[in-house]
């Protein structure tokens, strides 16, 4: 069932890329995914369950994009960069999955009863930067001059706002300034180590 629940997962989100939250049925997904109605009632209770699994997915395939890049990184002050880059590259590979993401929010916040899916959605994001910054530090050999989780949520609202923003203008360049701002706001805030390098030039200077 595992499978088949993940095939109907990849399908809904790409349906819902191509016609919208609120236009997605459970006949299309299970079209999309060359499935019968019935295997959806059989791996999903409802279309509701399948929503917080795509919203799971979206997420993860997020952090799976940052933590593959960071684990490149030869100095810990590589990594905010690397970071900030695999996040950037995945939204513009699949621009409209991320704009997904909102329209499930606001799918989540319309609906009676959807707050806490909302809620849930949300948590994940900051539950995963936790996680990410507080890995980062531990690899990288450094700690954050600020609380991990006020910082986690200062990086999301500063990554989502630019991916929004992104999003309707396509304005690649606004995008990479404002990035470079977060990029030295968290070289300021990690007590980052000196690198290799520069130890190396006093060394030899």
């Amino acid at each position: 069932m595992a499978e088949r629940r993940g095939l109907l997962v990849d399908a809904a989100i790409r349906v819902m890329a191509r016609e919208g939250v609120p236009n997605t049925t459970t006949r299309m997904i299970v079209a999309e995914a060359g499935m019968q109605i019935g295997v959806f009632h059989y791996c999903f209770r409802s279309k509701e369950e399948l929503v917080l699994e795509v919203m799971k997915t979206i997420t993860d395939r997020n952090f799976d994009a940052v933590g593959s890049a960071i684990r490149d990184a030869s100095q810990p002050s590589e990594m905010i960069a690397l970071a900030l880059d695999a996040y950037w590259t995945h939204v513009q590979r699949a621009p409209m999955e991320h704009l997904v993401t909102y329209e499930l929010t606001q799918h989540a916040l319309r609906r009676p009863g959807g707050e806490a899916d909302a809620r849930a959605q949300y948590r994940s994001y900051t539950d995963g930067m936790e996680a990410f910054l507080t890995a980062a530090a531990a690899t990288g050999g450094f700690s954050w001059r600020a609380p991990v989780p006020m910082l986690a949520r200062y990086v999301l609202a500063v990554i989502e706002g630019v991916t929004f923003q992104w999003l309707v203008n396509r304005d690649d360049d606004a995008a990479s300034a404002v990035l470079h701002e977060l990029r030295e706001h968290l070289h300021r805030m990690a007590d980052l180590p000196r690198d290799r390098a520069e130890l190396a030039e006093d060394a030899n200077g």
